[in-house]
């Protein structure tokens, strides 16, 4: 911004904060709401609560079932992360190291992938596990989620490992080495960059998606977090205050997961990118 005038950039940081801060207020908003009663958030829905109700919390844990959803939540998204990334990085290894025939057409079909919307695979997918016998299984969920998951993560990592030169793992084999252990011992630490990126994206997709987990997952124990935080809603009032703790609950990890990998996602997005 060189060219700006002083004045300028002035008016162009104004913007920029004001941009930021009507991204975090929701997040503080619903912060300081979860500890507000009902008449309070009902009278007043920005003010500040004049007694803090920690009381929410717990009768969103208690009452609103809350952590056995963010049990099941966790299991989901960490089963479906660990086998994005084993899967994803094995394929996308062979895709960028091997010539074979079809390898072309086999990544231009992974590649796809990301074009399809995948909520419009919801009714045929729901019919598909239904005749199968796959609904309401723990693991019902992480079949989806992994096969929705993989096509970015294969574009990732495949741009990425193509950057590596291939003497590395000329020079591992030549020491013994298995391709595996190539993989995973050579390639996958030198990757670990683009590696935390896809964690952090197949990590938040899983936890937050909701369409899939309401259709396929009808028993009540096995259900996630953000079908959870529906049993809030009563049939003609809304406890908010409650509901607004079972959110915070819902995005502490998220925000605490973003805030921890943040470089990471800029390293990972760019990595591959520039050729040199």
């Amino acid at each position: 911004m060189k060219w700006l005038t002083p004045l300028g950039k002035t008016i162009v940081n104004i913007l920029l904060l004001m941009f930021s801060l009507s991204a975090v207020f929701p997040i503080i908003w619903m912060l300081y709401s979860s500890f507000k009663t009902q008449k309070e958030f009902t009278l007043n829905t920005i003010s500040l609560p004049e007694t803090w109700q920690f009381s929410n919390y717990i009768e969103a844990i208690q009452v609103g079932k809350l952590h056995e959803y963010f049990f099941n939540s966790v299991y989901i998204s960490l089963s479906s992360v660990f086998l994005i990334i084993l899967l994803g990085f094995i394929i996308a290894y062979m895709i960028a190291r091997f010539s074979f025939p079809g390898r072309k057409v086999i990544y231009i079909l992974f590649m796809f992938g990301m074009l399809i919307p995948i909520h419009g695979l919801l009714v045929p997918i729901f019919i598909e596990f239904k005749n199968v016998g796959l609904l309401n299984k723990p693991y019902t969920l992480i079949l989806p989620y992994v096969a929705f998951g993989l096509p970015i993560v294969i574009f990732l990592f495949e741009s990425f490992i193509k950057q590596i030169p291939k003497e590395i793992d000329e020079a591992a084999i030549m020491d013994g080495c298995t391709t595996f252990q190539v993989i995973f011992k050579i390639i996958f630490p030198i990757a670990s960059p683009v590696i935390a990126t896809a964690v952090i994206l197949s990590f938040l997709t899983a936890w937050n998606e909701f369409p899939f987990a309401l259709v396929l997952i009808q028993d009540e124990a096995l259900r996630t977090l953000p079908v959870g935080l529906t049993n809030f809603n009563g049939q003609y009032t809304v406890n908010y205050p409650q509901m607004m703790a079972a959110m915070s609950i819902t995005v502490l990890p998220v925000l605490l997961i973003y805030l921890a990998f943040y470089k990471k996602i800029i390293q990972g997005m760019t990595a591959g990118s520039v050729k040199g």
